[in-house]
């Protein structure tokens, strides 16, 4: 019998609070999320998808870009997506994702994928408040559009 050293990778998670700046006013509305990433969004070349993480007073616990994709799609799975959110502790979330073609009109993809994350962000009690899409030409709410 051949003794095989068992070898595990040892995994560690840490959730690192920088604090300063003002007060964070709450993100209430699509405009609120645009007024924050919209300019930027609008000058991305690829689509990106970004989680906006909030706490209970949605107040910004904190943003991250969980995709950086092609000119016409970016991939997106709900782990990716939960993952920064359970670690940030929080208790709801906003999307965002540019469309670099100008024209922000949702997809069928983009439709499908903001019901599994509202799906899976229902399984874990992180409540996906609006999926908001930047364009050229503006932003579309599927919230205000009643497509989650």
């Amino acid at each position: 019998m051949v003794n095989k050293k068992l070898e595990a990778m040892h995994v560690r998670i840490e959730l690192i609070r920088e604090t300063g700046g003002k007060y964070n006013p709450a993100l209430c509305s699509p405009e609120d999320v645009v007024e924050l990433l919209g300019e930027e969004a609008r000058s991305w070349d690829r689509e990106h998808f970004v989680t906006v993480a909030l706490d209970t007073k949605k107040r910004l616990l904190g943003i991250e870009t969980v995709s950086v994709g092609t000119l016409k799609q970016a991939l997106i799975h709900p782990r990716e997506v939960m993952k920064s959110l359970i670690l940030a502790n929080a208790d709801s979330f906003l999307c965002l994702h540019n469309h670099p073609s100008g024209d922000p009109a949702p997809s069928g993809e983009d439709i499908a994928m903001t019901r599994r994350l509202v799906e899976a962000g229902e399984l874990l009690g992180i409540k996906l408040l609006d999926h908001v899409i930047v364009g050229a030409d503006g932003h579309y709410s599927l919230q205000e559009n009643g497509l989650m």
